[in-house]
């Protein structure tokens, strides 16, 4: 930073030179870099790829844990019966179908008075997930970075997922999945925000509601794996395959954060990367232009007090301290809460709907593109906001009338509409609530918050295994509520449709009371 100072103060003292021109990160990139080139693609894509391992980490447990078929022993008298279940069956007088592959339910018996340990291993994945989206936000923020946080889960998430094929019991399982939620956890923070901070502000919103297609698509992918390997073990090695490969193949071109450079003080790799920026894009960024915090850019000692602020800022103790981003953050965990339970809930209930198990994740995985794609049209025509209430009770609504279907001949085929169409809300609003949150919060804290938000979704994610193993009915009620419920929380968060993204919490703050002081 010091050195770019001293050459702006030389340029400003040279009558041959143009004066130093001061612009923030969205007005370097809007006026000289390109807002979405060829190099904000390459690099959007690849990082984005970190989704698919996510989704295929988390989703896996349905595959895994899910309840085989079975059949009657020869010559012990049990008639097999579809609507039957094995609680009411003599033991020994019937075994598992191995032809539909081998779980963990099979393995170690979890039916019957066991079958509450299926929910519990899945909800302690998402215990894990909920402390690590905590810890590697933290991260992400201070000196860790963007890049070597993601490339920090993709590590641990190969080797607990490895280790997790080698489970010798249901409790060493148990602990294994716990740290591979923690070490999932991280994914989604880092990636997103990594991918979605060298994006100019006009395209920012919907390049970020593009990035849950990599999630989709990683369900899409495992079904496609445990459809290959239904043994469990074997499924856990197959399903870790994909994180070995982009931990090495495609992590090395990814770029660290040009914001996480500028207000952790490292103007001279922001500015480096600002250069590449533009050349990959065609572009020419001039010499004299360089990089300070927001708009910051009247004085030196406007630029001196941001690169303080750096320093002191970065932990979540600083968002509950600002009344804005306070409120903010308490209403975006409310959201998030609620979306998990529907989203995560409504995967997991495929096991409850009495159909091809693998048919179902993938047409569940199916809806959820239409949905990223019609609210990427319409995030910048309606805005953040009424977009997340309307996705919300869309969702909320055909789960409520999935409750009240029945389970036999075409009122099953109608429930499984309504969980298809209420996938198709929710993945929506989840998508949209990255971009908003992202948008609510200065570069300092960004990650830490949205980590943070994330954590207490993760607590309506370990609720939801209960749910789910309870009954089919109640469940979808259950997502319907979460989901109006969800819709009311949003209406009391700002607009953020065309605000700039702050780098500071002084500079939200001084925008904020400007608004305020006009309206």
């Amino acid at each position: 930073m010091s050195s770019h100072k001293k050459e702006s103060g030389d340029d400003l003292r040279s009558p041959l030179l143009p004066p130093a021109e001061m612009l923030s990160v969205d007005q370097m990139l809007t006026k000289y870099c390109g807002e979405f080139g060829f190099w904000q693609l390459k690099h959007f894509v690849l990082t984005c790829m970190a989704w698919a391992l996510d989704a295929i980490h988390t989703m896996v447990m349905i595959f895994a844990d899910r309840e085989p078929g079975w059949a009657c022993e020869p010559g012990s008298g049990c008639v097999w019966d579809a609507d039957e279940s094995v609680c009411e069956l003599k033991p020994g007088s019937w075994r598992w179908d191995a032809s539909e592959g081998w779980s963990t339910v099979a393995e170690w018996g979890l039916v019957c008075g066991e079958k509450y340990k299926v929910g519990l291993v899945q909800a302690l994945f998402f215990c894990g997930s909920m402390i690590g989206s905590g810890v590697f936000g933290h991260l992400s923020d201070t000196k860790l970075g963007r890049k070597r946080s993601l490339m920090l889960v993709c590590i641990l998430n190969i080797i607990f997922g490895l280790l997790t094929s080698l489970s010798p019991s249901y409790w060493t399982y148990v602990l294994l999945r716990l740290l591979t939620g923690f070490s999932s956890g991280g994914i989604g923070v880092c990636a997103f925000v990594l991918a979605t901070e060298p994006i100019g502000p006009s395209k920012r919103g919907t390049a970020g509601m593009s990035t849950f297609y990599f999630f989709s698509l990683g369900i899409a992918l495992l079904s496609g794996i445990a459809y290959k390997f239904q043994s469990w073990r074997v499924l856990y090695i197959a399903s870790s395959v994909p994180s070995i490969v982009f931990l090495v193949l495609i992590l090395p071109f990814i770029s660290e954060s040009p914001r996480w450079y500028l207000v952790r003080g490292k103007t001279d790799e922001a500015m480096k990367i600002m250069h590449n920026i533009a050349k990959s894009n065609g572009k020419h960024l001039p010499e004299n232009v360089y990089l300070v915090l927001d708009k910051e850019s009247c004085g030196r000692k406007h630029l001196e007090a941001g690169i303080k602020e750096t320093v002191d800022s970065g932990s979540v103790i600083d968002v509950i301290k600002s009344p804005l981003t306070r409120s903010r953050l308490f209403l975006l965990m409310g959201i998030n809460f609620t979306s998990a339970v529907v989203y995560y809930g409504l995967n997991l209930n495929a096991t409850n709907l009495e159909t091809n198990i693998y048919l179902s994740v993938l047409l569940n995985s199916s809806a959820e593109m239409p949905a990223y794609l019609l609210t990427a049209i319409l995030i910048d025509r309606f805005g953040r906001k009424p977009l997340g209430i309307g996705t919300q009770w869309f969702s909320g609504m055909f789960c409520i009338l999935g409750s009240l279907m029945g389970t036999q001949g075409n009122w099953k085929v109608l429930r499984v509409v309504c969980g298809v169409l209420g996938i198709f809300g929710m993945s929506g609003t989840y998508n949209l609530l990255w971009v908003y949150a992202m948008e609510l919060f200065p570069t300092v804290v960004r990650s830490t918050a949205i980590g943070s938000a994330r954590q207490v979704g993760q607590v309506g994610a370990v609720l939801v295994p209960f749910v789910v193993v309870s009954n089919a009915g109640l469940s979808f009620m259950v997502f319907g509520v979460c989901g109006i419920v969800g819709g009311v929380l949003t209406y009391f968060l700002p607009e953020t449709l065309n605000r700039p993204l702050y780098d500071t919490m002084n500079g939200m703050e001084d925008e904020a009371n400007m608004f305020l002081m006009l309206a």
